[in-house]
């Protein structure tokens, strides 16, 4: 491996280094001039200071968001909304599901949670599941349940999954954590969904679980599901569908006039899917719902303990404790909603994603990806440099999401973007810059955004990882104590 020779690791960490100071320096200038706080103070402060230095903390930041310039992220915003929650999570606060003789009422609240769920995903009556902090460890839970089960009545001990290259990332970081090996399968070119082929030949005796998402994050495009399950069903191998992204909206859109191909406990081989119920289910962050076709598979989700001198011990998923505050908070959100609420948001969020994806593909120099099946239109260009249209556009104050392998730009639309105006000056925006790009298309992308340029092009992914790495921890940074003249430490 070149990045061993001596001359070459020198190279590399002289740039991690540049790149480090470079990243901790944007992250002081986010900061807007905010002092940091790395010591407990002596006295503690007031709460009327306190408030006030929140809303300092949470004024930071480029994007206005509130009015739609945000793909993803924040779902939904309504004060009325947010002062439900914070009232319930407060009222909730101190509460945790791990105590369940103490505090019974947030374990009923959860089980409700769960079983509203799985009967919107058409779940029979062994349907089960559980809550969890999020789409992430919702899918490392269905790893973990699968490759339990997988030892304990298969015998595998090498196990391995087989999803879409589309497939979320946080496949990858179950199999890091869980010793799995993944085998990523090619898309079929024309719809960007599963080549449903491939997926069949990457089969192995050794393979516990198949993926399926609805949609994928990249493209929004829906994988076959049913051909999946069929596969499934043949192997005698569950199967995962992945509904974190969408869940929330695929499951309304019937309702909303737009019928979607079977995706859910309906098809026969499906054993489990994910949604997130703090993305378009609205809830507040950290909340997600994994569901099993059977208590079989949830079993072996869940860590006990027998032998432990404090006693026995099980969790149902990652954590111990868990906040009791996100799970009624979510609960109170589903029944303030209701069947009615998620299919109004859902119709006019899919509505204005058909009509952005309408504008664009009417658009000379870019073409759209696949056939978007719910709220993620995504974007790429063959006449120029795709990162150069999300530069500009983030130069005029919209956060998009950069794609690569191939190169694109995704729009995730958000009930945020259903107000009035927000689609057509979004389109109207994306025009004017292609008409400027378009005047020269073979100039690079400089900035920021020639940084995903150059991770695409690098032959060795632990470079792109290292500088991800190095971002990572500069999220974390906090400057030195500045030292005045009598050398003491100055208070940040």
């Amino acid at each position: 491996m070149a990045r061993k020779i001596p001359f070459v690791q020198a190279k590399i960490t002289e740039e991690l280094e540049k790149r480090a100071k470079e990243f901790e320096e944007s992250a002081i200038k986010q900061s807007a001039g905010l002092s940091y706080i790395t010591h407990l103070p002596e006295l503690g402060y007031s709460d009327e200071k306190i408030l006030e230095l929140v809303d300092s903390h949470l004024q930071l930041g480029n994007y206005k968001w509130k009015e739609g310039r945000v793909s993803g992220a924040v779902y939904y915003y309504d004060p009325d909304l947010v002062a439900l929650t914070q009232t319930v999570y407060g009222r909730a606060s101190y509460t945790n599901p791990l105590h369940a003789d103490i505090f019974p009422g947030v374990c009923k609240m959860e089980a409700e949670v769960v079983r509203m769920t799985a009967n919107l995903f058409h779940g029979g009556p062994e349907a089960c599941g559980t809550m969890t902090t999020g789409g992430t460890e919702s899918l490392i839970m269905a790893c973990k349940a699968y490759r339990d089960y997988a030892r304990e009545v298969k015998g595998i001990t090498k196990p391995n999954i087989v999803m879409p290259v589309t497939a979320h990332s946080g496949f990858d970081k179950a199999a890091q954590y869980l010793n799995l090996h993944v085998k990523t399968v090619d898309l079929d070119k024309a719809t960007m969904s599963v080549n449903i082929r491939k997926m069949e030949a990457a089969i192995t005796k050794n393979t516990i679980m198949l993926v399926g998402s609805a949609p994928n994050y990249p493209y929004g495009t829906l994988d076959n599901i049913e051909a999946i399950a069929k596969l499934g069903r043949k192997y005698n191998i569950p199967v995962h569908v992945d509904a974190c992204l969408g869940g929330f909206v695929i499951i309304f859109m019937k309702r909303a006039g737009y019928p979607l191909p079977p995706f859910d406990f309906r098809v026969p081989g499906v054993t489990s899917i994910s949604a997130d119920t703090h993305k378009y289910g609205f809830a507040p962050k950290g909340s997600s719902v994994i569901l099993y076709s059977d208590k079989k598979y949830r079993r072996h989700q869940f860590t006990v303990t027998t032998d432990w001198p404090g006693g026995v011990y099980g969790s149902p998923s990652v954590n111990g404790s868990r906040a009791g505050g996100v799970i009624a908070a979510t609960w109170a959100t589903l029944i303030r909603f209701g069947l009615d609420g998620y299919t109004e948001a859902t119709k006019r969020i899919v509505d204005t994603a058909k009509y952005i994806e309408r504008g664009l593909r009417t658009m000379e120099g870019i073409y759209v990806y696949g056939e978007p099946a719910t709220s993620v239109i995504a974007f790429g260009s063959s006449t120029f440099d795709i990162y150069r249209l999300s530069s500009a556009l983030s130069a005029l104050g919209w956060n998009l999401n950069n794609l690569q392998f191939p190169p694109g730009v995704h729009i995730c639309v958000t009930f945020m973007h259903t107000r009035e105006g927000v689609a057509d000056k979004f389109l109207q925006d994306v025009r004017e810059q292609l008409k400027e790009i378009l005047k020269d298309p073979g100039r690079p992308v400089e900035g920021a955004m020639a940084i995903y340029g150059v991770a695409q092009s690098l032959p060795d992914r632990s470079l792109v990882g290292d500088f991800t790495r190095v971002f990572l921890d500069a999220m974390y940074y906090t400057p030195p104590p500045e030292t005045s003249k009598n050398g003491q430490l100055k208070e940040h």
